[in-house]
C-alpha cells in the first residue's frame, strides 16, 4: 500500500465531504470505514482504500477521525497505539473533554499525537468547506497540519489542553439545540394564534432574536415540512448530556441546558435517535395542535 498525506477513518454523512474536500486540494488520502459504499464511493474520487483503522495508520503519519460516539474513538484510538506509521490523529468527533483527554492518553503510550479538532456547520458546511474548526493541541503541530483543516473551513485554535476544543464545540452544539427548543416554543405559539411561521421567521430574523434555527433550520427543514437538516437527534442528545456533565463535573450550574435536554430525550423516544434533530419542532406541534409550515 502506498504511503499518502493523510488518513480518515470514518467517512460517514460528515467525514465523506471533509474527507473530498482534502482531496480537491490535491491531498492524497487513504480512507477506511465499516460501510463498504462509503469507502469505495470516495475512492472514485481518488483515495486509496484501507481495510482497517490500523491499514490507513500503517500508511499515512496523520490520520483523521470522524467517528459518532467516544466510545468508538477511544476503541479506534486503542487499535491505533499499534501503528507503525502514524505520528498525528487529528479527532474531528464530537467526543466531549472527558473522551479527548482518553484518547490523548491511549495515543501517548505509543508516541502518537492527539489533535482535538471538532467541527461545526452540518453537512453544508462539510461539504463546502466552511466549517467551524475549533482545535486544541500541540502549537507546533497544530502549524503543521493547518494547511489541510484550512480546506475544511474557518479555524480557530483554543488552546494546547487536550479536551479544551471539545469544550467549544459542546457550548456550541448546546445553543444550537437550545435555539431550536425555544424558536419551537414561540413559533408554535404564534401559529396557534394565526400568524404566518415563515413570516414570523422573517422578522426574527430582521430583529433582536435572530438565531441560527430561524435563519437556517426553520426554513429549510422545517417550515417544508421535510426535517431533513442533516443532523440526528441522537447526536444532539449525546453531545448536549456531555456538555451537562462537563458543567455538573466543573460545578458550574445549566438549569436552562437541562431543559434541552428532556426536549431532546422526549423527541429521541418519539421519533428515534436517527430522526433529524428538527423534529424538536414537532413536539411542539403535536403539543400545540398546529403544523409550522410556511
Amino acid at each position: 500500500m502506498k504511503t499518502t498525506d493523510y488518513g480518515f477513518i470514518g467517512i460517514g454523512r460528515m467525514g465523506a465531504h471533509m474527507a473530498r474536500r482534502l482531496l480537491k486540494a490535491g491531498l492524497s488520502l487513504t480512507v477506511y470505514d465499516t460501510s463498504k459504499e462509503a469507502v469505495d464511493d470516495l475512492v472514485k474520487s481518488g483515495a486509496q482504500a484501507a481495510s482497517s483503522a490500523l491499514e490507513v495508520a500503517n500508511a499515512t503519519e496523520k490520520a483523521f477521525l470522524s467517528l459518532p460516539t467516544p466510545d468508538i474513538v477511544t476503541k479506534v484510538c486503542a487499535g491505533l497505539a499499534g501503528a507503525k506509521t502514524l505520528k498525528v490523529v487529528i479527532d474531528c468527533s464530537t467526543t466531549g473533554p472527558g473522551g479527548a483527554r482518553i484518547a490523548h492518553a491511549e495515543l501517548a503510550k505509543a508516541n502518537i499525537v492527539y489533535m482535538d479538532a471538532p467541527v461545526s456547520g452540518g453537512m453544508a458546511g462539510a461539504r463546502d468547506g466552511t466549517l467551524a474548526v475549533m482545535v486544541s493541541g500541540k502549537k507546533a503541530v497544530y502549524e503543521q497540519i493547518e494547511p489541510a483543516l484550512k480546506q475544511l473551513g474557518k479555524l480557530f485554535y483554543v488552546g494546547d489542553g487536550a479536551g479544551q476544543a471539545q469544550i467549544m464545540k459542546l457550548a456550541n452544539n448546546m445553543i444550537a439545540a437550545a435555539v431550536i427548543v425555544l424558536s419551537s416554543e414561540v413559533i408554535a405559539m404564534g401559529t396557534k394564534a394565526g400568524l404566518n411561521p415563515r413570516q414570523m421567521c422573517e422578522v426574527i430574523n430582521a430583529g433582536s432574536g435572530r438565531n441560527s434555527a430561524t435563519q437556517d433550520k426553520f426554513p429549510r427543514s422545517v417550515l417544508p415540512g421535510t426535517f431533513d437538516f442533516g443532523f440526528a437527534t441522537g447526536l444532539s442528545w449525546k453531545d448536549v448530556r456531555l456538555c451537562l456533565q462537563e458543567a455538573d463535573a466543573q460545578g458550574t450550574p445549566m438549569p436552562v441546558g437541562a431543559e434541552v435536554f428532556q426536549i431532546l430525550g422526549i423527541t429521541k423516544a418519539k421519533y428515534g435517535a436517527d430522526s433529524d434533530f428538527t423534529a424538536i419542532a414537532k413536539i411542539y406541534e403535536e403539543w400545540a395542535g398546529v403544523e409550522m409550515r410556511g
